[in-house]
């Protein structure tokens, strides 16, 4: 009985191989899983767990923060860019990068109109991007994608590899928080505006991210409070999730979750700590990049975490870069966890499989 059963599984095993092969070049990083996990054999469990963090860049702390923690990567905000030229930053963030074992992702949030980090300064733009709701008015997605471009070349030119946009929220009035940060158009339009986006991010080999997943609506401001959306389920299957259903066909390689709480889907958890809202975007809308939390220093997130490190959370939801202003505090919190075995490893390998064949695929690593 013994000897039928191994030769059972001998035949099996191969058939599971081949089939878990396809899954894997199905993926949107597929073809770089196995580079990827050449790579995690070399790599201490401390820096596996560093690269789920995307961290705030604090200046005078990142060369300690490389060698301590081993950030995935880095997001700069305008403070980052107040005093430098293309080419100090550029010089900058390749000392970075040089310090890094692994190469960091290096990323901002340059949406246009008002919120710009790096062409609000007159030494990177001599004006700051427009927003493209503003654009889209004044000569239509072929001015769009024009100074999409525009963006892209000059984010890649001072040694940027991801822009934390574009913004896939649906927003048709004004007096909503996330108006002006939207396309401001329907689900239709919006929809194709991501698509072309996505697309010329794509064709440069410039990382892309869709946000605020599963879709940002009326709801107040998460930086300074708690937003509860009350909408109904099929109102975001028929309008929210189409444009990152869009950009996700185009082949998106990021989405970042909202803090806000969806009741339609969870009662329990915001957004971004939410297994059930993880869920939809891998099984529903069949993403299979990167998803990354909004930041977790933001007022929405405290009220729903008590005594449970937020961070470890969000690892726990399906989160594979987590977005953190704290991150000694967060990396030991879930350094901790996953030694205390309240955190599965395979939650950790499986994020960072997917964090570096995403570095491998965009030519960061």
């Amino acid at each position: 009985m013994i000897k039928i059963w191994t030769v059972l599984v001998s035949l099996f095993l191969p058939i599971v191989s081949s089939s878990q092969e396809i899954l894997n070049q199905n993926e949107i990083f597929g073809a770089y899983y196995e580079q990827a996990e050449e790579k995690m054999k070399t790599m201490s469990f401390e820096e596996k767990v560093g690269q789920l963090f995307l961290a705030r860049m604090d200046s005078s702390s990142t060369h300690s923060e490389l060698t301590s923690f081993f950030p995935g990567g880095y997001i700069l905000f305008a403070r980052d860019f107040e005093q430098e030229t293309k080419e100090s930053i550029a010089d900058r963030i390749e000392g970075y990068q040089a310090v890094s074992k692994i190469p960091l992702v290096m990323a901002v949030d340059e949406e246009g109109g008002n919120v710009t980090r790096v062409s609000k300064y007159k030494a990177f733009r001599d004006s700051c991007f427009p927003s493209n709701q503003e654009l889209y008015q004044k000569g239509g997605f072929s001015l769009v994608e024009e100074v999409e471009q525009e963006k892209v070349s000059l984010l890649k030119e001072i040694g940027l590899n991801v822009n934390l946009a574009p913004v896939a929220d649906l927003s048709l009035n004004p007096e909503d928080y996330i108006y002006k940060r939207s396309f401001g158009m329907d689900a239709s339009l919006t929809s194709e505006y991501i698509k072309r986006v996505v697309a010329i991010n794509r064709d440069d080999n410039f990382a892309s991210c869709l946000k605020h997943f599963p879709g940002y609506g009326n709801n107040v401001d998460t930086h300074t409070g708690v937003a509860i959306d009350r909408r109904s389920y099929e109102d975001f299957l028929q309008n929210d999730y189409l444009p990152f259903q869009a950009g996700i066909e185009e082949r998106v390689p990021m989405v970042l979750v909202s803090h806000n709480v969806i009741q339609s889907i969870d009662l329990e958890y915001p957004a971004s700590l939410s297994f059930k809202v993880h869920q939809e975007l891998r099984e529903k809308l069949g993403f299979s990049g990167l998803i990354l939390t909004d930041d977790l220093a933001m007022d929405a997130i405290s009220k729903y975490t008590g005594d449970k490190p937020s961070a470890v959370m969000a690892v726990l939801a399906g989160n594979d870069f987590i977005i953190t202003s704290n991150l000694e505090e967060d990396y030991k919190a879930v350094m901790e966890a996953f030694k205390r075995k309240q955190l599965p490893i395979s939650l950790l390998d499986t994020a960072v499989r997917r964090i570096l064949a995403f570095k491998y695929q965009y030519h960061i690593a």
